[in-house]
């Protein structure tokens, strides 16, 4: 049977809708076939297993929430600076909001690697990349802070978004801003280093 590329792509996209909605124990055929408005065994034709649904949404969800290029280019015009990554990671904190689904599917994926080995090889090898890429973007564009910094606001922007995808209020939207130019500038120190001496 010839499968239509297109037609993956909007199920895999189907799929992301139905994981942030109902989450992973919702995730059947038919309901893929439902979101995206197909014949009822669309979702079967194209995919061999759930798990392998649930591997192609891992490979495509980064893509899905992945930022604009062109505007990663327009943010990275201003002067390498404090100021600069934490506007950065205000303006991920944003992404999180405006592609609310996209990120809860996300979360949805890793609870449910918990529970499956290979989904968790997956997942783990796409966040890795991730973070890696993460870490060269950061040190290559001269911004201050060393790895240990980008890690450890990773981590701490982590659990910001965790916070603010399921119970935003403990955290209220109107902190965050606030709270993420107080980590940058804790974590990275006036000098570009956390104990705030300059570097040698």
């Amino acid at each position: 049977m010839v499968r239509n590329p297109e037609r993956r792509t909007a199920l895999v996209d189907a799929a992301v809708e139905v994981l942030a909605r109902d989450g992973a124990r919702g995730l059947t055929f038919r309901a893929v076939d439902a979101a995206a408005a197909v014949p009822i065994g669309t979702a079967s034709n194209y995919f061999t297993s759930r798990d392998d649904l649930l591997a192609q949404v891992t490979g495509q969800i980064h893509q899905r929430i992945a930022p604009d290029p062109d505007a990663v280019t327009a943010v990275m015009a201003a002067p390498p600076s404090r100021a600069l990554v934490a506007e950065l990671m205000r303006w991920i904190n944003r992404r999180v909001a405006e592609n609310r689904t996209g990120y809860l599917a996300m979360l949805e994926l890793r609870l449910e690697a918990t529970r499956r080995p290979e989904l968790r090889a997956a997942l783990t090898r796409v966040i890795r990349e991730t973070l890696d890429e993460d870490i060269r973007f950061h040190l290559e564009g001269g911004l201050p802070g060393d790895r240990t910094a980008v890690v450890l606001i990773y981590l701490a922007m982590t659990g910001l978004m965790l916070e603010q995808l399921t119970l935003p209020g403990v955290v209220p939207a109107e902190e965050a801003d606030g709270l993420i130019s107080a980590l940058v500038d804790r974590t990275i120190g006036p000098d570009g280093n956390p104990d705030g001496n300059p570097e040698e």
